[in-house]
């Protein structure tokens, strides 16, 4: 009875939960078959396959596909690589280690329009930004980074957002990485490198496979950072998947368009976590 009880409660949450869901799933599958305009709304009907042909036709949709993939990477790489190698150093005893180790974590808690705003204005502008000063001061031509070099700085901004995320994870495994197996190696004569590469990037395999998962997650629908510096330019050199969207939906005001493009970021997104999730799970098998 208790039990029964318990479910009963819990229930309308449970309903909440699923019509948050699939309220949404639901109507953008509908619109993505229909044609759907919110310029002219009175000209609809069924569209059939029309929205996912102009969506596969059209070369920005496979422009916007390999931006979202090469960002996707590039982080990936940037903040599992430096992640890993600053865990290694914080986890070492040094004068002002734990002021050190709050100000690396700080700046995932930035907003990341807040952290664009800070990157595109105060670090990357040409005339008035840090980088500028330091190119002038040495008596080099400042760099506009969002006109020359688009993609790698939006990698640069939101590597810089997640490298903290990393490096919060790959420390805690760290930590619980057994001292005396570490003793042990140096005792036998293995060196730095050594221990590094056969001892302690093995026991953070886990911990480098939940950060490779949950990023890429999240990494997948990168908006305000591209919206906030480049808006999806200069052309569609930083257009990504969530940002065509954005485009298709609000800028062109094609509903039935933007839906498809919706759905087929749903299906790549769960593929893309199904092998992670699948991948992870072996890991934690063994």
């Amino acid at each position: 009875m208790p039990r029964a009880v318990g479910r009963l409660l819990l229930l309308p949450s449970v309903v909440v939960l699923l019509a948050w869901m699939i309220v949404p799933l639901v109507m953008t599958l509908w619109f993505s078959f229909q044609y759907y305009n919110l310029v002219n709304p009175g000209t609809g009907g069924f569209a059939g396959l029309d929205n996912y042909r102009y969506l596969v036709t059209d070369p920005d949709f496979w422009v916007s596909l390999e931006n979202t993939m090469i960002l996707l990477a590039a982080v990936l790489v940037v903040t599992v690589v430096l992640g890993t190698l600053l865990a290694v150093v914080f986890n070492q005893p040094f004068l002002g280690r734990n002021i050190a180790r709050v100000l690396a974590i700080s700046p995932f808690f930035v907003m990341p329009t807040v952290s664009a705003l800070v990157w595109k204005n105060l670090l990357m502008h040409p005339i008035y930004g840090v980088f500028g000063a330091l190119a002038r001061s040495v008596g080099l031509q400042p760099v506009d980074w969002f006109a020359q070099f688009p993609l790698a700085s939006v990698i640069a901004i939101v590597a810089w957002e997640w490298l903290p995320f990393a490096l919060l994870i790959l420390l805690t495994a760290v930590q619980s990485l057994d001292h005396e197996q570490r003793e042990a190696a140096r005792m036998d004569g293995a060196g730095v490198v050594a221990q590094f590469f056969f001892i302690t990037l093995p026991h953070l395999s886990r911990a480098i496979s939940v950060v490779v998962m949950i990023e890429t997650i999240f990494l997948l629908t990168v908006f305000a950072e591209i919206f906030v510096t480049t808006s999806g330019g200069p052309g569609n050199a930083t257009t990504n998947l969530a940002f065509l969207i954005y485009a298709r939906a609000l800028l062109q005001y094609d509903i039935g368009g933007a839906s498809a493009g919706g759905v087929v970021a749903i299906v790549l997104a769960n593929i893309v976590a199904f092998f992670l999730v699948r991948s992870i799970a072996r890991r934690l098998e063994v």
